[in-house]
Parts: structure tokens; sequence; C-alpha cells
């Protein structure tokens, strides 16, 4: 159980992929809670399940069996015109890649997605919040991945969501680059009061987390709270 009120109740959460007569076991009866403002990192080799997992908190996939839900919102029975709808309103992602539009400025990058939000944050608050003011009138061609990265983060956190979900955001990136995003992020998570949830497999970043869920073969292996949390800026890998 999580000390904050429960954001997500993930419950017996089994997926498998099927090609063909082919079936790939990716999650296997998942049982976990996250809190509301919490920071969590999901640690595990590749294929342990990590993304299939953020992608169905995010509402990007549905589970095979058992049920998510999100506050009092079955996501496991929503269409997807409600998912669609929940992912809009309640959710900001950034991924390895940054997916930004290269002919359009930082400021238009962030601002793109103003439109489909009922209460967005002002779009120069969002560049503020990332530290690229001076550079809102650049081109993505002329950012460094790691400005590149703060670009979608603040593309992310612009619609105000609940849940900021992060899929290795660090994975293309130098270690000092890394730790400036990480930064942005832990400073979304504790400002913002946004939850956090971060997938990587590098074990010095789960230091910054709440909480880790270390997973493998497709099953949580274990839950580890972190009373003693570090500063981004302090991380070492």
């Amino acid at each position: 159980m999580t000390a904050a009120p429960a954001l997500f109740r993930a419950h017996g959460v089994g997926k498998v992929y099927r090609t063909g007569e082919v079936e790939v076991v990716a999650l296997r009866d998942v049982d976990l809670e996250i809190g509301r403002g919490e920071f969590i990192v999901l640690l595990g080799p590749s294929g342990s399940g990590k993304s299939t997992l953020l992608n169905i908190l995010g509402g990007l996939d549905v589970p095979s069996s058992g049920t998510v839900m999100f506050g009092e919102d079955d996501l496991t029975r929503a269409d997807e015109s409600a998912l669609t709808a929940y992912r809009r309103r309640h959710v900001g992602f950034v991924f390895q890649f940054y997916n930004l539009i290269p002919s359009l400025t930082v400021r238009e990058n962030v601002a793109l997605v103003t439109d489909i939000v009922d209460h967005p944050m002002p779009v120069d608050e969002a560049i503020d919040r990332v530290g690229l003011t001076p550079r809102r009138d650049h081109f993505p061609a002329q950012l460094s991945g790691g400005e590149q990265q703060r670009v979608a983060i603040a593309r992310a956190i612009v619609k105000r969501p609940q849940v900021l979900l992060c899929d290795e955001p660090t994975g293309a990136l130098d270690y000092q680059t890394g730790k400036l995003v990480l930064e942005v992020i832990a400073h979304v998570n504790e400002e913002l009061g946004t939850t956090a949830v971060v997938i990587t497999h590098n074990a010095a970043i789960a230091q910054m987390a709440d909480r880790v869920v270390y997973l493998g073969d497709g099953r949580i292996q274990r839950v580890e709270s972190n009373p003693r949390k570090v500063k981004p800026s302090d991380l070492s890998w």
C-alpha cells in the first residue's frame, strides 16, 4: 500500500500479445498501487514488462486480464474514445526519442497540445519551467539532445497532467545531460505535485524515487520504499 491516496490501482494485470499462433506474455498477474504525487521508478532489464505496464497506465494499451483503476475510473472498461479523453486530460508522456516537429520552434512545439485541453498552462511558463526561455524561438535542429528532451517535457506538462509517464527519458543522453533532464522531472513532481512514473534500466536513477518497482519476466519481483531520496544532481552512474 502507498502512504498517499491511491491514484492508480492495478490488480491481477496480465498482457499477452498474439501473432498468429505465437503468444508472448508481457505481464503476469501484476498488483500495484501508485499514490498521488509519488515519484515511482520502474526498474528492470529489457523485456521485463516495464514499457507494457507504463503503456497500460497511460491508456495506450489495455490489459488482457485484470483491472486498472485511475481514481474511480476503470480504464479496463473504457472504450477508445474514453481512453483518448483520459490521455488528453490527465497524462503527459515523455519518451526516449523526442518526437518534436522539425519545422516548428520550441514555443510552437509546446503550444501544439494546448488546443486539446481545457485549462493548459501558459506556454511560456511551461518553457520556463524546463529552463529554455532563451531558446524558445529556436528549432529542434538548433538544440542539443538534452534541450530537445526538455522541450518534450514542457510539451507534456503544459497540459497540467496529473500523471507524467517517462519511458527511458535519459536513454539517449550523456551523463551530465541526463542529470539535467532528471532534475526537470523531479522539479515537476515536487513543485506541481504531478505523479511521475519513470522507466529505466539504470539502477542509479532509482535513488531519486519514492519507491522502486523491480520487474522481471513480466512480474513485479519486489517493491522498495526509498526513505533517503537523493537529488538528481547527486546521482552518479
